[in-house]
């Protein structure tokens, strides 16, 4: 007579209460990332957020040259309370990451399965059991904060910041770097502010340009509210004319309103003579560095098909400025996924959100981390490229609800691609709970499955006990 399996609870860490609030050491942690060398295979202009980069492979030796490295991550909550954890059973041996839009939100509106999963993750499953999970996006234009509060009313969850990653937030390593900075991207002020909220002195838009200079972009008029929030160059740098003012570096925050117009103003400072405005380099190989948030060229919007992103506009910068110079390459870099550095962070963000929220101790990351992306070329890319670097297992799994289209042969494979979130985060558990059953890395606590059975609870089936101390198989 055969037997169904009894749901089974993952293993549960010693738990450590946070004795306070890490509200003020999360700014500092972010700040304070740790070397991130390594780079993505076969990508030379993929950035660590903790090295500087300008225009050519000598710049990068000379912007880094003298400057201190960053302290290793300090310890930092996401909450403004302190924080007794939970004594819910917590799995402490895997947790997932995901990414946003396409995954969890598609035009501002949350995808059907995605509330249903997170329901999961925080305990509503047949294990009674939550599991720790992060957001990593390569999306931007607003505060952390900010970003956090939609997504919460989005998914019918308290998201934090102390769980949520967005592109630009690595570019706050710069703000001591750089003093004149032009931010490009955005709605209105928010990525001024947002840059301003990062550390950056002295934050240029190109509205400021264009109030200085109506001509700079001829088919761009500012309306009077822009008019009127965009700055005065001359008199906020005491300057008699706009060459006087000189640009050190070009950060893309997120995804242009105006990409004429933008695209116009980045390469009128490529171009120029050390970053001064409204000035031409006679060698074009003096303009400051260049920065974007992300690389991704397509994302996941309300509309039937993939919109273009920011990694659009990064290389028609890079080709136009090409066209425009006489063939002279132009060498522009980008954080966010799949760069392997991102997902560092992130893996170290997850381990102070384990330690912070659910009282899990610190001493080594979850032995598996699953990451849900629906972009083949950022996601599943960096996942697995993460995957083959780090001592802990990083599952990339592909969902059907964004960029990817089903039926198309993606040029990078996924462990495991599924129709929506809630797939992937079943399919996530059901995995780990097979593994537990199957005693791997486990010392045989529980009954082992065989090949068979490990397979069919992977798959949300029930194998079925044939005798009293053999393999679990199917019936």
């Amino acid at each position: 007579m055969s037997l169904p399996i009894p749901p089974q609870r993952p293993s549960m860490c010693p738990r450590q209460a946070s004795s306070s609030s890490f509200a003020d050491a999360f700014d500092d942690a972010r700040r304070k990332l740790d070397e991130m060398g390594v780079q993505e295979p076969g990508e030379d202009e993929v950035l660590s957020p903790s090295l500087s980069a300008s225009s050519s492979a000598t710049d990068v030796s000379a912007a880094t040259a003298g400057v201190e490295s960053p302290s290793p991550l300090s310890p930092a909550t996401p909450t403004t309370v302190p924080i007794t954890p939970m004594v819910e059973d917590v799995a402490d041996n895997f947790a997932f990451a995901f990414d946003i839009d396409g995954v969890l939100i598609r035009g501002g509106r949350p995808i059907p399965e995605a509330v249903e999963a997170m329901k999961v993750l925080n305990g509503e499953n047949e294990w009674g059991v939550k599991v720790p999970y992060i957001f990593l996006t390569n999306g931007g234009g607003k505060f952390e904060t900010e970003r956090c509060h939609d997504l919460s009313e989005q998914l019918e969850i308290d998201v934090r910041p102390g769980q949520f990653i967005c592109g630009h937030t690595p570019m706050r390593e710069f703000a001591d770097r750089y003093g004149t900075v032009l931010v490009v991207g955005g709605e209105g002020e928010k990525c001024r502010d947002v840059a301003e909220s990062y550390g950056f002195r002295d934050v240029v838009t190109p509205g400021d340009i264009l109030k200085a200079n109506a001509h700079t972009a001829p088919f761009r008029k500012l309306t009077d509210k822009e008019h009127a929030n965009s700055r005065d160059l001359l008199a906020r740098h005491g300057a008699e004319k706009l060459s006087d003012i000189v640009i050190e570096a070009i950060f893309v925050f997120a995804d242009s309103r105006d990409w004429a117009s933008d695209l116009q103003i980045i390469l009128d400072i490529a171009q120029s003579k050390g970053g001064r405005l409204e000035t031409r380099s006679e060698t074009f190989d003096e303009g400051p560095p260049i920065y974007f948030s992300h690389n991704d060229v397509l994302w996941s919007a309300a509309h039937e098909h993939a919109r273009l992103g920011m990694g659009a506009l990064r290389r028609i910068v890079e080709t136009v400025f090409e066209d425009t110079t006489g063939g002279k390459k132009l060498k522009t870099h980008a954080f966010g996924k799949p760069q392997v550095s991102t997902f560092e962070f992130a893996t170290r963000l997850l381990q102070q959100w384990r330690a912070t929220q659910h009282g899990l101790r610190q001493t080594k990351p979850p032995a598996t981390v699953y990451f849900v992306g629906d972009t083949p070329e950022s996601d599943i890319r960096g996942t697995n490229a993460m995957d083959a670097i780090s001592e802990n297992e990083w599952y990339s799994i592909l969902v059907k609800t964004g960029v990817y289209q089903p039926g198309t042969e993606p040029k990078y494979k996924p462990r495991k691609l599924v129709d929506t979130v809630l797939d992937a985060v079943n399919h996530g558990i059901r995995r780990e709970m097979a593994r537990l059953a199957s005693g791997k890395d486990t010392g045989g606590r529980i009954l082992p499955l065989n090949d068979v059975g490990l397979k069919a609870v992977a798959e949300g089936q029930s194998p079925d006990i044939e005798g009293q101390d053999s393999f679990l198989t199917m019936a």
